[in-house]
């Protein structure tokens, strides 16, 4: 123990001590006594990054993006489609049968109006643009089981139900009507929860038929008689899927500066039931039945990138570059045989690698802003992280979070994927002479722009619960490129 107490001492010292540059000949022997002799030690090494075109990533978030924007950097256009399905409460209830109070000529029950909204709580762009987006209803629901890619779009793979919904809408992100005349209602009653929240709405009022051939006047009208008609699929989310919405893919159809990031999709559904008063009076009141988009079930983001314009940032050796959704990530290839030659039987304490910003020549109020958190994780090890949704351990993978003071993503200590690749490469020589050639990645790592959540345990840490890929608008460039980048490494032994 005493070793261990006084490795961690020294270490401490040393990294105080080489900020004002000073000499660490003797820091081993000052700190410990002569029959411990701790030696410690640092130099510098230097790896080399470039940029790497990313014409995909696994597609599953809690947002959706919709929109279509010009990327000031390169002038090229980014578009954004996505795909929702509609969660369904475990045996969800509406209304008993008799109370419905909209009802047709027959007496039937039908809905009084339908409609999708997608409420979104950020954006980019310009919210006065006027879009255009073409929602499809899906044939059937995508799988669960499935990684879906940011490169897969559903009307293309015949997901789309022929002859379904087709429903094109004009919009702008600003309703300004439906503004001022929520937030009049809700000054009105000074009710502060009925104020306006931002949505694109869609209505589904038209006459709908159904894949058995069945005319309903709208949309609600079939939900709702397949809810009297048929309980059993109102089971849960899966059986609401399958059986009566597998969900709707929205599309971008025209327009072009804003883009949208979706986080609650809502199906509602209007009707008019009675009720008994206080005085027992029967009254008739107007209903809302929902169904959200929730990351329960699958939501899926259909990115569209010009590939010219990455080509033409991935040839730029100036610096390297970081674009999210998908676009480009920077490939980093450690000096790992560098910094464990000499080295063999000391212990790598730290080390630390820093990505340097470098800010934008031009100044535009709609600059994409840089990544929040970089991942760091091997690159054979890139697709199944994702599809396995692995989190970061500080020892195979790591994030570093922009430090908006310094412009800069620090990672501290990645001593632990060094050594592992060392011992991959050691292991590997030992049964196959050509190992190396046959893993020509055996030591790089991409740095990918990701989103986390987290939580905060009983005793006050932070837990790292969740991470997925970037899909909003970033762009960064980084250091690097025809410029080594430093890794400052400390070493130990006890001699």
């Amino acid at each position: 123990m005493k070793l261990y107490y006084l490795l961690g001492v020294a270490v401490a010292s040393l990294l105080t001590f080489s900020s004002c540059d000073e000499t660490t000949d003797e820091i081993g022997i000052s700190l410990t006594d002569n029959v411990d002799h701790l030696e410690v030690s640092s130099s510098t090494f230097y790896a080399s990054t470039r940029s790497v075109g990313i014409p995909s990533v696994v597609s599953r978030s809690t947002l959706g993006y919709l929109g279509r924007i010009k990327d000031p950097e390169t002038g090229a256009h980014i578009t954004g489609d996505f795909m929702s399905q509609f969660y369904c409460l475990e045996s969800y209830k509406i209304t008993l049968l008799d109370s419905i109070a909209s009802l047709d000529a027959n007496g039937k029950v039908i809905a009084d109006s339908c409609e999708v909204r997608l409420f979104y709580t950020n954006y980019y762009g310009d919210s006065l643009a006027t879009m255009k987006l073409t929602m499809y209803e899906m044939d059937r629901p995508m799988s669960e089981s499935v990684q879906y890619y940011s490169d897969f779009s559903p009307l293309e793979q015949g997901f789309v139900r022929e002859g379904g919904i087709c429903k094109s809408h004009a919009y702008s992100l600003v309703n300004s009507v439906e503004t001022r005349q929520k937030n009049a209602n809700a000054s009105k009653t000074k009710d502060k929860n009925s104020e306006y929240v931002n949505n694109i709405c869609v209505r589904l009022n038209e006459p709908y038929t159904d894949r058995n051939g069945n005319t309903f006047n709208n949309y609600g009208t079939y939900i709702l008689r397949n809810y009297f008609e048929h309980p059993e699929y109102f089971k849960n989310s899966n059986t609401f899927a399958r059986h009566l919405v597998p969900g709707f893919f929205f599309k971008m159809s025209g327009g072009l500066g804003s883009m949208a990031y979706v986080s609650i999709p809502q199906l509602n559904i209007y009707y008019r039931m009675h009720i008994k008063t206080k005085n027992n009076v029967d009254s008739i009141v107007s209903r809302l039945t929902l169904f959200n988009g929730t990351e329960e079930i699958l939501q899926t983001t259909t990115i569209t990138n010009d590939a010219d314009a990455i080509s033409q940032l991935v040839n730029d050796n100036s610096c390297t570059y970081i674009k999210s959704p998908s676009g480009i990530f920077t490939e980093v290839t450690l000096p790992v045989d560098d910094i464990i030659r000499g080295h063999e039987n000391d212990t790598i304490n730290t080390a630390k690698i820093i990505f340097n910003r470098i800010n934008n020549e031009q100044w535009s109020q709609f600059n994409l802003p840089a990544p929040k958190t970089l991942l760091m994780v091997e690159t054979d090890s890139l697709t199944s992280f994702f599809e396995k949704a692995k989190l970061a351990n500080n020892k195979r993978s790591f994030i570093s979070t922009y430090n908006t003071t310094s412009n800069r993503y620090v990672f501290n200590n990645i001593s632990g994927i060094i050594n592992a690749m060392a011992a991959a490469k050691a292991e590997g020589l030992r049964n196959d002479p050509n190992w190396v050639s046959k893993h020509p990645n055996w030591n790089k790592v991409m740095l990918v722009p990701v989103t986390t959540t987290s939580t905060t345990s009983s005793t006050n840490t932070t837990l790292l619960t969740g991470l997925s890929h970037d899909m909003s608008l970033t762009s960064t460039r980084l250091m690097g490129g025809n410029t080594p980048i430093a890794i400052h490494v400390i070493y130990s032994r006890f001699d």
